[in-house]
């Protein structure tokens, strides 16, 4: 199919119909409480009780009340079947409750329910040490296959006239800042980090996601020594730049306050889902859920 935006139709489709199908194959630490926080985004802003709050199109909630000293109290969510009522709708089961913080209730609106257009869970964790995923977006990796095409005379070298003129923004899937190509040089790209981490650090636990426009790479193990603390993550990145070349986002590996896209949620912009994959010869126009209307 031609990758286009989910309606908001399908988008309740999905989380009502066939994402609870996978909830028995989400990876072991994403639990209702595991996470530090589940977020969501929205296509269109919704506004919160307090009126003086700006609209958001953005939220992160925490799994989680803490007391003064950051010790967890009452659990936010009593099991994940609450957080997927969340993702469904997000405005009626925001864990705020009548907080003035909390999103409005779309019954008192004129503007109807948020759909989750993308769902995320945070890579801080409470029961595990921080999560290590490196992060390879087929964007960049178009980015920079059009600075390579493109004629060093060319003096418009923003990010829409070099894709423009490489050609790659005509490309299947048409008006996307990548080409198929890219999405799967991504996945490619994700499988030798995989590779590297089994070879260079022992690993035993990893797992590559494909992410809808690119690719999640994780190292599961546990780390005695550092527990992947940031100096040891610093030196992954520099390890995966410029030794092996592998243009993956550093940012992500070192900033323990970065969401990552849940497994199995719905990548809305290109009616996708985010899912684990085996191998590079994976084919991601194959992840159209069955509640897309083709």
């Amino acid at each position: 199919m031609t990758w286009r935006q989910a309606t908001r139709e399908e988008i309740y489709a999905y989380y009502a119909e066939e994402f609870p199908r996978y909830l028995d194959d989400l990876p072991g630490f994403i639990t209702a409480t595991g996470p530090k926080q589940y977020a969501v985004a929205f296509r269109e802003s919704h506004p919160v009780r307090k009126d003086e709050v700006p609209d958001k199109d953005f939220i992160r909630r925490d799994t989680w009340q803490t007391d003064a000293s950051g010790d967890r109290t009452t659990p936010e969510f009593d099991d994940f079947e609450d957080v997927v009522e969340f993702i469904r709708h997000p405005a009626r089961n925001d864990p705020l409750g009548r907080s003035k913080f909390a999103l409005a209730d779309p019954e008192v609106l004129e503007q109807p329910d948020p759909r989750s257009d993308a769902v995320y869970y945070a890579l801080d964790h409470w029961e595990r040490p921080w999560v290590l995923l490196v992060d390879i977006d087929a964007k960049e990796i178009a980015r920079d296959r059009a600075d390579e095409m493109v004629s060093a005379d060319i003096e418009n070298r923003d990010d829409d006239a070099l894709l423009d003129t490489a050609g790659i923004l005509d490309a299947a899937p048409e008006g996307y800042p990548y080409a198929f190509e890219d999405v799967d040089r991504a996945i490619e790209y994700g499988f030798e980090v995989r590779d590297i981490f089994e070879d260079n650090f022992d690993a035993e636990e990893t797992m590559v996601v494909y992410s809808g426009q690119g690719v999640h790479v994780y190292l599961l193990d546990t780390d005695p020594a550092h527990r992947y603390d940031e100096q040891s993550r610093e030196v992954l990145n520099d390890l995966l730049l410029e030794t092996y070349d592998i243009p993956i986002d550093p940012v992500v590996t070192a900033d323990r306050r970065r969401v990552a896209r849940l497994p199995y949620s719905l990548h809305a912009d290109v009616c996708s889902i985010v899912q684990p994959i085996e191998s590079p010869a994976f084919d991601v126009r194959s992840t159209t859920p069955e509640v897309i209307d083709e």
